[in-house]
């Protein structure tokens, strides 16, 4: 099925202006389920309630607030929310270029992919100019009354646009604090580097898959079909050896499976 634009808007480069539409670069496959009465198997509905009389609060009762400190609140109406929201715009607009990589995964939220809408000299330009630069640029946009900033790249002669978190939910590495212990020996970090020489692949993405999604979804279905097997917990293995004992059976397992593939 093809892909459908879930937005509109022009790139905007200083005075220049490229149409663009967004599509949603990933899809939700979480399993979802519904809250049914146990007799009637009818879907149940959610009410708010008092909880120190138990009576149900009507919804024209219902305020939002912000706790300012333990039971006392800030007490915000839709107005008051209205007049807050950022201004509509249809602008994503650049606010400057660097090279490719200066942001680390952990500031990335949301990907999207950004296609031509109509100028699609003005689109594929820009898609050269950063992929020949080696550059991504830092934009900022409001789509749907939410203010983003995020990180737009070139991806296999396209365009994709990451949105990014806000500084105060990213932590940095250098506030950790540091691991303790001994550092490695010579002969485990020799060992350590076989055995990622010996592990090196190409990604492929159809290796990588949410297993237990599929088996409740393969349970789901054979209950459905009124035959569903009786499943046994999946059990995690600890390990407690020394790494180098580790590293070691790891790279004398690659080996026997290299000379039986030969």
């Amino acid at each position: 099925m093809a892909a459908r634009a879930i937005w509109k808007g022009e790139l905007k480069l200083g005075t220049n202006k490229v149409p663009v539409k967004l599509y949603s670069a990933v899809q939700d496959q979480t399993v979802h389920f519904h809250v049914l009465d146990d007799r009637a198997k009818k879907r149940v509905k959610q009410h708010m309630v008092d909880p120190d009389s138990g009576e149900e609060v009507p919804n024209e009762e219902i305020q939002k607030g912000y706790e300012i400190e333990p039971g006392r609140y800030v007490i915000l109406t839709e107005e008051d929310l209205e007049k807050l929201e950022p201004p509509p715009s249809r602008d994503i607009e650049i606010a400057e270029f660097f090279p490719e990589n200066t942001v680390s995964q952990q500031w990335y939220e949301r990907p999207y992919y950004v296609g031509p809408d109509g100028d699609t000299k003005g689109y594929f330009a820009l898609v050269e100019a950063l992929k020949n630069k080696e550059r991504e640029a830092i934009a900022h946009w409001v789509m749907r009354k939410k203010y983003y900033a995020g990180v737009l790249r070139s991806v296999d002669d396209y365009l994709i646009l990451f949105t990014m978190r806000d500084a105060k939910e990213v932590i940095l590495a250098d506030e950790l604090t540091k691991p303790a212990g001994a550092a490695p020996t010579q002969k485990e970090l020799a060992m350590a580097t076989q055995l990622v020489e010996m592990l090196q692949g190409e990604f492929d993405p159809k290796e990588y898959k949410d297993e237990y999604r599929e088996r409740v979804i393969e349970f789901i279905k054979k209950k459905a079909k009124g035959r569903a097997p009786k499943l046994k917990p999946v059990k995690a293995k600890r390990q407690t050896a020394a790494l180098d004992s580790v590293l070691a059976k790891s790279i004398d397992a690659l080996r026997r499976k290299e000379k039986r593939a030969a």
